[in-house]
């Protein structure tokens, strides 16, 4: 059972795994969508940081060279290579002009990193959740219109994943998010939860 939280205007846990109301196999169900999606954000940072060879590490000719140049810690650019090919439709010019900028590649590694520590630790969910899906909508917006459908494609329906995991407290079940609620900047600063 849940109480009502009148202040918040929202039902609060009552009792010790009980989160918004849902039920424990719902609750589990989202924490794994919230550690499949947490640790998709930490491996591609870890890809472009080290070129694992996930997407990044390979050269012209398609032979693969781990931890060579186009890892970001040895003068890779994370971005270059998407924005500079990939683009399609209204924004394409845009996005070409910031292709392998370092605030681009600088910006966009902080939130690989910071979502994928945040959904994956279930930390900051709000902040996380709002940073990964404004990524979200702007690799979305890098290709218009999409191959498959006239607007839809796995990056919104992600953007869509992460608004429900960050309304629904995902960061509860399997993560650190009451020990993280219970903090007093977090009691002070709601939306760092």
């Amino acid at each position: 059972m849940s109480v009502l939280n009148h202040r918040a205007g929202h039902e609060a846990p009552s009792a010790p795994g009980e989160t918004a109301g849902l039920d424990r196999t719902t609750r589990r169900a989202l924490a794994v969508l919230r550690l499949g999606f947490g640790l998709t954000f930490l491996w591609a940072f870890l890809d472009k940081t080290f070129a694992l060879g996930f997407g990044t590490g390979y050269d012209q000719q398609g032979v693969l060279d781990r931890f060579g140049p186009a890892a970001w810690v040895n003068g890779g650019s994370p971005t270059e290579g998407y924005l500079t090919f990939s683009p399609d439709g209204p924004f394409a010019e845009a996005y070409r002009g910031i292709a392998g900028a370092a605030w681009a590649d600088w910006l966009f590694m902080a939130g690989l990193l910071g979502v994928g520590i945040s959904l994956t630790f279930g930390v900051a969910m709000r902040v996380g959740c709002a940073a990964g899906a404004l990524m979200y909508v702007l690799m979305w917006s890098v290709v218009l219109p999409p191959a498959n459908h006239p607007f839809l494609d796995e990056h919104l329906l992600g953007a869509m994943t992460l608004v429900v995991l960050a309304l629904t407290a995902a960061g509860d079940t399997w993560g650190l998010g009451r020990h993280w609620a219970r903090t007093s900047v977090v009691r002070s600063h709601e939306a760092l939860r």
